[in-house]
């Protein structure tokens, strides 16, 4: 029993800010609902939602986004669109020769848009990777939940990409930092849906992948861990991108 993975959720002070940020930036549409607001990925493009909650600190985000660019003029473009809806450059320690610009999205939480060379994110599409703070067990964890076959596997450096290809979800431990904080709860997490709508049989698969149970919100929703302590959700059956999904943290 597998899970389809239909978002990963960003908080935000205002949700709509970001969700005009990321629609204008990628293209997508926006769909509104009680609980937050979704951009809808597609069959291969990461699905994105925004909902209240605390806004991103820099610095301290534990998932980064990075877009493809198909040249320099594009690259150019993409940066200079993000910086023209509210996105901003920031400093994360990265060096002049490094051909990738680092940015901000309005909530606070840093992307990258990649240098058109980088043959690792070649075919991914113009959301070619979710980056996220994590152990290779996590990302064995989530690969074994999707059914996303693991497309890098290098020391602590893992990466999935659904069998239909676009956006992979890569996990590292970046610079030695631990990968979760009980002291500062996450801003960000995955939305899962039962691939089949048996919402009660997907959770007790993933328990049995390593997961743990967390609780269930008042509208079905069961909240989970997965093995590096990182919360998830998996929306009950009929819970689809009109639904309303809880906060977390």
């Amino acid at each position: 029993m597998r899970s389809r993975l239909l978002a990963v959720t960003f908080e935000a002070d205002d949700p709509a800010v970001p969700a005009r940020f990321w629609a204008g930036l990628l293209g997508r549409e926006v769909v509104g609902d009680a609980g937050g607001v979704l951009l809808p990925g597609g069959d291969t493009q990461l699905g994105l939602r925004f909902v209240p909650g605390r806004g991103g600190r820099l610095g301290a985000n534990r998932m980064h986004l990075h877009l493809t660019s198909a040249d320099l003029d594009h690259q150019r473009r993409t940066v200079a669109t993000a910086v023209g809806l509210g996105g901003r450059h920031v400093d994360v320690g990265q060096r002049p020769e490094e051909g990738h610009v680092v940015l901000a999205d309005p909530a606070g939480y840093e992307f990258c848009v990649i240098e058109p060379d980088n043959g690792y994110l070649a075919g991914c599409g113009p959301l070619g990777e979710l980056t996220c703070a994590g152990t290779r067990q996590a990302g064995l964890f989530w690969g074994a939940a999707l059914g996303w076959p693991l497309v890098w596997d290098r020391g602590e450096q893992t990466a999935i990409q659904s069998p239909r290809g676009g956006t992979k979800v890569a996990w590292d431990v970046w610079d030695g930092a631990p990968v979760t904080s009980k002291a500062e709860p996450g801003r960000q997490r995955f939305e899962l849906l039962a691939a089949d709508g048996d919402q009660r049989a997907a959770v007790d698969a993933l328990v049995a992948l390593g997961a743990a149970r967390l609780g269930v919100r008042d509208d079905g929703t069961v909240v989970l861990a997965d093995p590096d302590g990182t919360e998830f959700c998996v929306w009950p059956a009929g819970h689809t991108q009109n639904g309303s999904p809880p906060r977390t943290g």
